[in-house]
Parts: structure tokens; C-alpha cells; sequence
């Protein structure tokens, strides 16, 4: 009796001592699992992708937009000033934003930059009209860009009133003996249709009458526009040709609103042709528009070529470079057009404030005359400021996302996160 109440004794114990090393092993594991997640828990650690920085998640995984592995926020400013922010290397490796120092001499040259076109000079351009009615009968000239010489024939017209006028010439030709002034008023007709002496003559001196009538160009030059056909009827004064003398040709250039101060008539330029590029032609603005292009917000500046060889032909796309002359060139700020934003109100560019570590401060400026894809800076920076010129709204968006002064926010505040739930 006694053997079998120290049998069941040993084995409550063993029961016991076995449930404790199975349940209570497990019951340690549990309380520390709960213990580390609530560790987890309290770190508060902040998820992000670096490409998009809008997207905050409380754990590591995939950016919901391109699939990227999530990276650790920032955790904290210390050691910034108020409007400083920090982004990560990676996200402006990423971005590509790329920086430019004030004053090292990449931000311009103080040059002006424009673009434009050979045209006609239209002081040298002729019109050849009809100085008669009647019916273009024949073209001798056929194509633009043909050179005629003055003196060679174009066409000949059938007129009847021109006709009717020989007729009288020959009878007043017979008369002009006894009735002089019938004679001189008729020769007068026939010149102020521009007949010359000479045809007047051969008119007296053949008794017959011309039923086709040339016409002769009044001066040499290259035929630009052919406006009638052959069987038109034109009327007196009707234009027929248009004849342009290039020996002398207009460079026409556009200059944009916030470039007119800076140009002046009789300042130097040099303009290049894409045919010639290796050719620098010298030339001096003789002309500035006085009325705005409103479509194209543009003036346009013209400067007059020789045209040597005739090498310049209406049409060719050029350049030209005019050299501003400045007292205040060295001390002149000058920064690339991608570095500004425009808020309508206000221009402001971005700088690193810290040479070693990627740190950002919005700063605003005042803004000059456009010079050479560039703007001067009137007011807001110094040589030596470092401002991004790459990636400028992939900066300020990181602004706006940390709550910092920013393009389209002029006072720094706080920037409501809302996490992404998970299931």
C-alpha cells in the first residue's frame, strides 16, 4: 500500500515537472515575441520609396507605383536649420539633381544668343507691273529664282488699247507739221506707259502696228514670284513679277520680350550660317521692330549682309551672337533657366547649404533680363552659392513632403502623414 502511494506521488511530480518544460518554455517565448513587437512598435520607423517620396508606410516592402524596395525616412533634422531639409543620396542619385556654383563661370558668358532667317532685302526688291490693259500671250520667263538683266524681255502682251494707241502715233506722225501738239501729246501717251524712245521711233519709222507687245524688265535682278500666266488678263498698274537684287541680303533675327533692353541699333554681331558654319560673318543691328509680336511675344531685329557670291540664299536658318558691353560683367550673377521655378509671384531656386551632405534651403530671388538661356540676378544670391540646375522639382517636392518652405509654400509647417494600412 504504502509502494503504491509512492508510486502515484513520483508520478504527480514527473507530470508536473513535464508540464512545466513543455508550457512553460512556451509561455516565455510568447511574452518574448510580444516583448519585441512592441519594441517594433515604439521605434516608429518610417518606410519610403526614394523615387516617390509621397509614399510612407509604418513597414519595409515594395512601392506600390514602380515596385522599388522601400527605404528607412529620414528619421530626424538635428544639427538643420528651420527651412534646411535633408534628402537621401540614393534619391537624388535617382533624380539626377545635379548642382552648379554661382560665379564659376558655367552659368553664362554675357552674350546674347539669336535665332533667325536669311531673308530679301525689300529695299532692293522691283516690282514689274502692267502699265496697260491686256492678255499675257507669252511667259519668256518661267521660274523663280531665274536671273534676268534690265532691258531682257519677259513676255509679251496683246493689248487693244495699246494697239489703238500705235495707230494714233502713226496718223499724228503724219501730222506733225501742221498739228504739232496732237503730234507730242500722243508720243506722251505711249511714254508714260513706259515705252521707251527708241520703240516710239521704230513705232514712226515702220508704219505698223504691234498686235504683241513685249515687255521688258526696268531692272536686273533675281526673279523671286511669277504672279500671272500665261492668257491672264491683267489690269493697268497689275503687278506681274517681282524682282529682288540680292547682292545685299537682310539677316532677320527674333528677340524675345525680356531681351529688348539689352539690344541696341548699331551694336555688333556675328552670325553664322548652318550651311557655313565654320564662317563668321560680322554685321551691325541696323533695325528693332517697334511693335511687339503679341502671338509670339517677340521683336524683330534685323542687321544687312553683303552678299558675296550670292553664298546667301532667302531662307537659310542662322544664328547670331551679340556681345553685351557691361562695366559691371565681373560682378554680373548670371544662373541657368532650369535653376528658377516660377510661382507667377515669386522666382525661387534651391540651394545646398552643405557641401558634404545633401542639405536644401529655398531661396527666393530677383530676377534680371534673360541673357544667353540664363537670367541675371538682381537680388538673392552671392558667387559661391551652390543652387540646383537638375532635378529642381524633385527638390521641391521633397520640401512640400517635409513640410519646409517650398515653391508654392512661402511659410514651413508641419506635413500630415497618413500611413498606408496593411492587412
Amino acid at each position: 500500500m504504502k509502494k503504491n502511494i509512492l508510486y502515484i506521488g513520483l508520478a504527480v511530480i514527473g507530470g508536473l515537472l513535464a508540464g512545466y518544460l513543455i508550457f512553460g518554455n512556451n509561455s516565455n517565448k510568447g511574452l518574448a515575441e510580444e516583448h519585441d513587437h512592441s519594441q517594433e512598435m515604439e521605434s516608429g520607423e518610417i518606410w519610403t520609396c526614394s523615387m516617390h517620396p509621397q509614399i510612407m508606410q509604418p513597414e519595409p516592402g515594395d512601392c506600390p507605383i514602380c515596385g522599388m524596395d522601400l527605404i528607412p525616412a529620414e528619421s530626424g533634422a538635428d544639427g538643420l536649420a528651420m527651412d534646411q531639409f535633408k534628402m537621401t543620396k540614393n534619391a537624388m542619385a535617382l533624380a539626377d539633381i545635379r548642382t552648379t556654383t554661382v560665379g564659376s563661370g558655367t552659368s553664362g558668358d554675357n552674350t546674347i544668343k539669336l535665332s533667325g532667317t536669311i531673308v530679301e532685302n525689300e529695299k532692293a526688291i522691283a516690282t514689274q507691273a502692267a502699265y496697260f490693259e491686256g492678255r499675257i500671250e507669252k511667259l519668256f520667263v518661267n521660274f523663280e529664282g531665274e536671273e534676268v538683266r534690265s532691258g531682257q524681255q519677259l513676255a509679251t502682251i496683246y493689248s487693244p488699247e495699246l494697239v489703238s494707241a500705235q495707230q494714233e502715233l502713226i496718223t499724228a506722225a503724219s501730222l506733225k507739221e501742221s498739228q504739232p501738239a496732237l503730234y507730242q501729246a500722243v508720243r506722251n501717251k505711249l511714254k508714260l506707259w513706259k515705252l521707251s524712245e527708241k520703240q516710239i521711233q521704230q513705232m514712226e519709222e515702220s508704219g505698223q502696228v504691234l498686235e504683241y507687245f513685249p515687255i521688258y524688265a526696268n531692272v536686273s535682278g533675281t526673279v523671286s514670284m511669277i504672279m500671272v500666266k500665261e492668257g491672264d488678263y491683267v489690269k493697268q498698274g497689275q503687278p506681274l513679277f517681282k524682282l529682288a537684287n540680292l547682292s545685299s541680303v537682310w539677316a532677320v533675327f527674333d528677340a524675345y520680350e525680356n531681351q529688348v533692353s539689352l539690344l541696341k541699333k548699331g551694336q555688333k554681331i556675328n552670325i553664322v550660317t548652318n550651311a557655313y558654319p565654320n564662317n563668321i560673318l560680322g554685321a551691325r543691328i541696323v533695325f528693332i521692330d517697334p511693335i511687339l509680336n503679341a502671338t509670339r511675344r517677340t521683336v524683330e531685329v534685323r542687321a544687312e549682309l553683303e552678299n558675296i557670291n550670292g553664298q546667301l540664299k532667302p531662307g537659310m536658318f542662322i544664328k547670331g551672337t551679340v556681345q553685351l558691353i557691361s562695366s559691371k560683367k565681373d560682378n554680373t550673377i548670371i544662373i541657368p533657366e532650369s535653376a528658377v521655378l516660377w510661382t507667377g509671384e515669386r522666382s525661387v531656386v534651391y540651394i545646398r547649404t552643405n557641401p558634404n551632405e545633401p542639405v536644401f534651403e529655398m531661396r527666393e530671388v530677383a530676377l534680371g533680363d534673360m541673357l544667353n538661356e540664363g537670367y541675371i540676378v538682381l537680388n538673392g544670391l552671392q558667387n559661391g552659392d551652390d543652387i540646383v540646375t537638375n532635378g529642381t522639382f524633385t527638390v521641391d517636392a521633397a520640401a512640400q513632403l517635409k513640410g519646409k518652405k517650398s515653391m508654392m509654400n512661402e511659410e514651413a509647417g508641419e506635413v500630415k502623414i497618413s500611413h498606408t494600412n496593411h492587412n
